[in-house]
This record gives C-alpha cells, sequence and structure tokens, in this order.
C-alpha cells in the first residue's frame, strides 16, 4: 500500500497475531487462522499487499522449502527402506487412483487430454504444509493415521519429481516455440530443446545428491571446528539458499530440491544442529506461506465463474476423500483413523502451484485454465481446516465411534476399580506395573489400530474417545475409585478432567502433565494429583551421576524425595501467577534459591545413618577399611 517493507512486516505481523489468536480462541487450527488473515489483508478486501498476492506467494514458498528440508533430514535411507512398502504401496495407491478419477473428469468437461493429464497430476498431491502443521498441533504424529499420512505426503513429495520430468514431453514443438511469450519464461528448461529438458531435471537431481555427500559435509565439518555458532546458522541457511536456486534456476520446484537435500545429508553427524537451527525459521515462514495463499485466492476469477470453480471444487474434494477412504480400507484402517485421513488430505497442494506453472509455461495450460485451477487449489487449501473440523466434532462421534460399539464393549461391563486413559508408550508402563501387582485397569486408547496391536499382547484395552460421557460410563467410571489420564494432548487432557470432576467428584484422579506449564493450568482448575512425565526420570539421571561421583546412595534417594516434596509446593504457589508476568520471574527465582538452601541444609545434616546397601562402591570400599582397621 505504502510500498515500505517495513509496512508490509507490520502488516503481515499484525494480521498473523490477531486472527491466529481468534483462532486458537476457538479452538480452530492456527491454519485457519493464517488463511484468514491472508483474505483480509489481500488485494480483495483491506488490499495491503501486492497484486493478487502472486508476488509474495512465491516469496512464501521458501516456508514450505525449509519445511521439506527438515522432513528430508527425518528421512534416514535406511528408515525409509524400511517403510518402502507403506510409503509406496499407500501413497502409490493414493496418487494412481486419484490421477485416473480426476482425468477421467476433467476429460468430461472437454478438457485436451495433455491438460486433463496435467491438471490431474497437481489434483492428486495434497499439502504436506497445511496437513503436517495440522498433525503435530493435534499430537497426531505417532497414531495410525499419522504415520499413513506421513507416508502418502512422502511419496507425493518424491513422485513430483518424475511428474516435472514428463511435463515436458506433453509439449508440442509448436507451443515450446512460443513458450517465451509468457511473463514466467526465462529458466534454464526455456532456453534446452525438448529433448534436453528432462535430462536436465535428472542432472539437477544427481548434482544435488552429489554435493550434499563431497562439498556440504565438509564444509559443515569445516564451519563446525571455527566453534562459531553463527556460522552454522549462516551455513544452514546457505545451504537451503542455494539449493533453492539451483532448482529456480532449472525451471524447478526450489522445494523439491530442498526435500532431496535434506535427505541426502539425513545420515551426516549435523542432521540435529541443522535441524534445531532451522526450525525457527520454518515456523514462521510458513505462516507467511498460509497468509500467501489466503491473499492469493482470485476473488475476481470467483465471481465470474462461482459455478464453474464451486462445482470443480466440490468434485475434486470428493475424488480424493473417496480415493482416500479406500486406499485406508486396503490397508485395513479402523473407521476413525480412515476418516481422519481421508478429510486432512483431500485438498490440492502447494506442488500443484509449481505443476501448474510449469505447464503454463510451456503452453499446455491456457490463461483462464490457468486461472481457474489456481483459485481452485487456493480454495481447497483454504477450507480443508474447516472441513477437519466438521470431521472431528460432528461425523466422528456420530460415526467413528459406531467402531467402538462393534468391539465387545460389553466386557467394560467388567467394571474395575482403576480406569487408565491413553495407552502409549507412558500409559502402557503405568499398566504394565499395575497388572505385575495384581491391579487390573479398564484401558481405553483412540488409536483403533494400537487397540488390536495392544489385544494381541494380551491386554484388556478398548476403543473409545475418553471425551464422551457415555464411554466413561460404559467402562465403570461411576464404579471406580481413581481414573489414570496418561495421555500426551493437555487439551484433551483438560477436557476429561473437567468432565468427570464434574459429573463423578467421586474419582480420584490422577493426572499426566508434560510440564510445568501444564501442571500450572491443572492446579488451577483444581486438580491434585500431577504427575510431570519428565520430573522422576530427570531425577533418577542426577541422582546416578551423583552416586557414581561418590555420594552416598541412601542419602541421595532421600534427597531425591525431598527435591520433589519442595518442587511440588512451590509449583502450587507458582501457579497462581501468570506465567508472562515479571512477577513470576521475580517468584520463581526467589524459589529455586530457597529450594536449593533447603536441600543444601538437609545434606550438610547427614540426614541418614551409614547404611551400606545403598552406599556406591567407593564409599563402602572407604568403611570396609576403616572396620578392618578398628579390628587391628
Amino acid at each position: 500500500m505504502t510500498g515500505s517493507i517495513l509496512f508490509d512486516a507490520i502488516v503481515f505481523l499484525l494480521g498473523a497475531i490477531i486472527c491466529v489468536s481468534i483462532a486458537k480462541r476457538f479452538g480452530l487450527s492456527s491454519v485457519i487462522g493464517y488463511l484468514m488473515a491472508g483474505v483480509l489483508i489481500g488485494p480483495y478486501v483491506l488490499g495491503f499487499i501486492g497484486e493478487e498476492g502472486e508476488d509474495i506467494l512465491h516469496f512464501a514458498e521458501f516456508g514450505v522449502v525449509v519445511m521439506l528440508f527438515l522432513i528430508g533430514l527425518e528421512i534416514e535411507p535406511k528408515n525409509f527402506w524400511n517403510m518402502r512398502k507403506t510409503i509406496a504401496g499407500m501413497g502409490g495407491l493414493q496418487v494412481a487412483g486419484t490421477m485416473l478419477l480426476s482425468f477421467i473428469f476433467f476429460s468430461l468437461l472437454d478438457f485436451e487430454w495433455k491438460v486433463a493429464l496435467v491438471t490431474s497430476m497437481a489434483v492428486a498431491l495434497s499439502s504436506t504444509a497445511i496437513a503436517m502443521q495440522t498433525i503435530k498441533e493435534k499430537g497426531l504424529m505417532e497414531t495410525t493415521f499419522g504415520n499413513s499420512a506421513f507416508s502418502i505426503l512422502l511419496f507425493q513429495d518424491i513422485i513430483v519429481i518424475f511428474m516435472l520430468g514428463a511435463i515436458p514431453l506433453l509439449a508440442n514443438t509448436d507451443a515450446v516455440s512460443t513458450t517465451t511469450t509468457h511473463e514466467n519464461a526465462g529458466n534454464l528448461l526455456d532456453t534446452l530443446p525438448m529433448g534436453y529438458q528432462t535430462l536436465a531435471i535428472i542432472l539437477s537431481v544427481v548434482l544435488i545428491i552429489g554435493a550434499g555427500q563431497y562439498l556440504i559435509v565438509p564444509m559443515l565439518r569445516k564451519v563446525a571446528q571455527t566453534g562459531v555458532r553463527e556460522l552454522l546458522i549462516a551455513s544452514a541457511l546457505l545451504i537451503v539458499f542455494s539449493i533453492s536456486s539451483l532448482m529456480e534456476y532449472v525451471g524447478l520446484s526450489p522445494a523439491l530440491g530442498a526435500f532431496l537435500g535434506g535427505v541426502v545429508l539425513s545420515s551426516s553427524e549435523y542432521k540435529h544442529e541443522l535441524e534445531s537451527t532451522l526450525e525457527p525459521f520454518k515456523n514462521l515462514l510458513l505462516g507467511l506461506f498460509f497468509i500467501a495463499v489466503g491473499a492469493s485466492i482470485n476473488f475476481v476469477v470467483i465471481a465470474k465463474m462461482p459455478l464453474t470453480i464451486g462445482g470443480i471444487l466440490v468434485a475434486v474434494i470428493l475424488i480424493k476423500a473417496l480415493v482416500l477412504f479406500i486406499t485406508g480400507r486396503v490397508f485395513k484402517m479402523k473407521l476413525d483413523q480412515k476418516l481422519l485421513l481421508t478429510f486432512s488430505l483431500a485438498q490440492i497442494g502447494e506442488f500443484a502451484f509449481v505443476l501448474l506453472s510449469f505447464a503454463f509455461q510451456l503452453n499446455i495450460l491456457e490463461q483462464e485454465q490457468m486461472d481457474i485451477l489456481l483459485v481452485i487449489t487456493a480454495l481447497s487449501m483454504s477450507i480443508t481446516p474447516i472441513i477437519s473440523i466438521i470431521n472431528e466434532r460432528l461425523i466422528l462421534p456420530k460415526i467413528g465411534t459406531k467402531e467402538s460399539i462393534k468391539r465387545p464393549m460389553d466386557h467394560i461391563a467388567k467394571s474395575q476399580n482403576v480406569i487408565l486413559v491413553g495407552f502409549g508408550h507412558f500409559g502402557s508402563t503405568v499398566g504394565r506395573f499395575l497388572r505385575s501387582h495384581g491391579i487390573e485397569a479398564t484401558i481405553l486408547d483412540q488409536d483403533s489400530n494400537r487397540v488390536d496391536f495392544l489385544r494381541k499382547m494380551g491386554f484388556e484395552v478398548y476403543y473409545g474417545d475418553a471425551t464422551r460421557i457415555d464411554l466413561l460410563e460404559s467402562a465403570g467410571i461411576a464404579q471406580a475409585k481413581i481414573l489414570i489420564c496418561a495421555i500426551d494432548n493437555p487439551s484433551v487432557t483438560k477436557e476429561i478432567t473437567k468432565l468427570v470432576k464434574e459429573k463423578y467428584p467421586h474419582v480420584e484422579l490422577m493426572i499426566r502433565a508434560q510440564n510445568r506449564y501444564d501442571a500450572y493450568e491443572l492446579l488451577n482448575m483444581g486438580m491434585e494429583n500431577i504427575y510431570r512425565e519428565s520430573l522422576d526420570t530427570s531425577l533418577s539421571l542426577a541422582k546416578d551421576v551423583l552416586s557414581k561421583l561418590g555420594f552416598r546412595k541412601y542419602t541421595l534417594n532421600q534427597q531425591v524425595q525431598n527435591f520433589i516434596k519442595y518442587d511440588e509446593s512451590s509449583l502450587r504457589r507458582l501457579a497462581a501467577e501468570p506465567v508472562q508476568d515479571d512477577n513470576y520471574i521475580f517468584k520463581a527465582r526467589k524459589e529455586l534459591e530457597e529450594q536449593e538452601r533447603l536441600l543444601n541444609e538437609d545434606f550438610k545434616r547427614g540426614i541418614v545413618e551409614y547404611d551400606n546397601h545403598w552406599d556406591s562402591e567407593s564409599i563402602r570400599k572407604v568403611l570396609e577399611d576403616q572396620q578392618k582397621d578398628n579390628h587391628s
């Protein structure tokens, strides 16, 4: 609006802060907030940013570039090979099925076969940015749905390479001769004869793989030797910028090159350093990308052809949803997991912008077709979070829970004194320890695939959403004495505890908290039995360190108990203070000083007599020598 980069930055940041805060207040995904911010500050509402948002969208794609580089870092070749059946099976079925149905649909709309094929390629791809952001926000990465979605998205990210290599083969000679008429022309592929364009794509991929092994890793070793962290940050950004620049020069997607570069570096010793360095940049730039997608929705095109665009949009989402549901069925996913997969990946993804733009450069697509498809892509991405919310709040409670009724829920009538909600790594440890002491618990878990697996392992686990009071009643909440909440989603934990406290106040709640801040919220809700998941483990490690340094084991055990007692008292005193408030920082520092003083006094008092069974080897030897000297 003013042409100032500072003004533009203020507009983007203010829009993000306001809209995302409102979205989170209503329990919505942050993606919805970013998209709404883009629509509001875009050229068709308040008009704060560029013509149709296309320029800023091009820059914002760097967020997707960084994200795919980090995804590539997580894919070690060995792990990738172990996942090959799931990736190739689920991903291949989804892409092939979607392309086939989409090609038939667009052919029926009288699209030329080349246009229909390119469009079906774009439609087959889902948004890695939106899907992964939502999955991580909801803590679903370790579920069957999360693993399946990741496998499909990973296959799509790889198959894009071959799609981009195939598109030049679809352009005829006449079309290629006129590519320079498009504004987007000017990369290496535009200057090459038809037969060499696919070769250039393959060579660029080979170059990235070779550079990762023989150039980037040696460079990082040299930089690491300096010991200057700022140089490592600069190196990480240089790697991503360089790979992106190379791919853009060739005429391909920078995100694709970044993904390949990440895979190449996934086995290097600098993998975790690169991840931790780039993670903050990724989150900020992804937010910018979502804003740009919202701003790129061309309301002029929508106004000209609302029925055409609306009809194609609905048809595309239905086609993708159908194929995804069938994919989940073929791979024997349970109903709730299939529905999550279906509604989470039913949009067209960010790589569609790349494919469609590339096809437009080669004159495969006409301007009007290009405008329609870009709008449909942006709209499908924008409404996905809304569709997911409808699924979670309206469809899953009515349809998904029927699966729990098909399971032997009548066995739940055999109610126990203890109900255990969540049977992941944390909950299963609790359940196994209870069972080893003759205490059987009624176990509930919302991941139906995990329920089946654990049943085969001999555990009495039942499928169901513990936020539903009717399921808790079927599990015997009215007769139970204790409910253990061992899930790792703080918002769901709070919902369950609030529900049980209101309806069944006689049940004692024992709740897992991820950290101090979650514990503060639970304490302020009136909860008493809160167990921070890392507290005992970290103290156990610290105790063993001191033992190996010569401290007496029994004394250390007593000191650990004292630390927990003092820390729990401090936790309750600090819970009333707002965490961001300066007063909290002041009081927290005072509490830390007081804890250290009390522990030091306890230690100096010598709180226990000698007990050789708890002592370290070095102290035990000293005591034995002293006894020998006394006898002599």
